[in-house]
């Protein structure tokens, strides 16, 4: 039998009594707690495993409230409202009685219409061509990806300058490699560290707040990008008050758009 992948064995939930039971899983610490976008995509696993859900995901918006402690948990997720295509969910996170995580979704069955794309991928050097990132000893998760810097890495040296821009691109996928689905492209849009760490080129304490992620892909494109790179672009847009945020997209290797979002962090001095 093959042994189960470490994304698998994150995300996964036992069902009881219409509630989904998991456990943080070590090879996802973060400073502080799970690595949020293993969080997201506990949400989603939720979501996707419902006896109820109707279509594919849309949107999801996920609220840390506060950051999970290692052991169990409960992932509540429930239909607030099933229409003809469209289903809205709201789902939380509790841990010793107290909820620590809530989100909201949407789900729809989606139907074939004219399209465009007017977020294009960038013309970047191919995954081969760029040097893979060194995960850094203190994050686990880092290293749960493959990651290719194209520009806006961290090199590690806080010198408290103004870099002028907060945007970073890379190349991205599962390590090792596994097929692409809504779950972990759920956790993908999370790989991007903050910006302000990029602008200031300064360590300051700071968490998410809450993230947005919105699909557009569907199974069909999510099967042909496979187990492929993600080239991830992202970028803040302000910054101040204690609160900053960031955009962000991804695209396939054929420059498919998967997904875009956005995130809002709190920071300290």
């Amino acid at each position: 039998m093959a042994e189960q992948h470490l994304f698998d064995a994150g995300i996964a939930l036992d069902w009881r009594d219409k509630v989904a039971h998991g456990r943080t899983h070590a090879a996802w610490r973060n400073f502080i707690g799970p690595f949020g976008g293993l969080t997201a995509a506990q949400v989603m696993k939720a979501i996707l495993d419902h006896p109820e859900r109707l279509g594919d995901p849309v949107a999801l918006t996920v609220n840390f409230a506060a950051a999970l402690e290692d052991g169990d948990f409960q992932v509540v997720a429930k239909p607030a409202r099933t229409n003809r295509s469209t289903q809205h969910w709201i789902v939380t996170i509790e841990q010793k009685g107290a909820v620590v995580t809530t989100a909201t979704a949407l789900t729809a069955v989606r139907r074939d219409t004219w399209s465009t794309k007017e977020a294009h991928a960038p013309q970047v050097p191919r995954p081969s061509e760029v040097e893979l990132q060194k995960a850094p000893s203190k994050v686990e998760w880092i290293r749960r990806y493959e990651m290719r810097f194209i520009e806006g890495g961290i090199s590690g040296e806080w010198h408290g300058g103004d870099q002028g821009h907060s945007r970073t691109r890379l190349w991205v996928r599962d390590n090792p490699p596994r097929p692409l689905d809504f779950a972990s492209l759920t956790a993908m849009s999370d790989i991007f560290f903050p910006r302000i760490w990029l602008r200031r080129a300064t360590f300051v304490p700071l968490g998410t707040i809450t993230m947005t992620t919105y699909f557009h892909a569907t199974e069909a494109q999510l099967r042909e990008t496979g187990s492929g790179y993600l080239l991830g672009q992202t970028q803040g847009q302000g910054f101040g008050a204690g609160y900053f945020d960031h955009t962000a997209q991804l695209w396939n290797e054929h420059g498919t758009l998967l997904a875009t979002g956005s995130q809002v962090y709190y920071f300290k001095e």
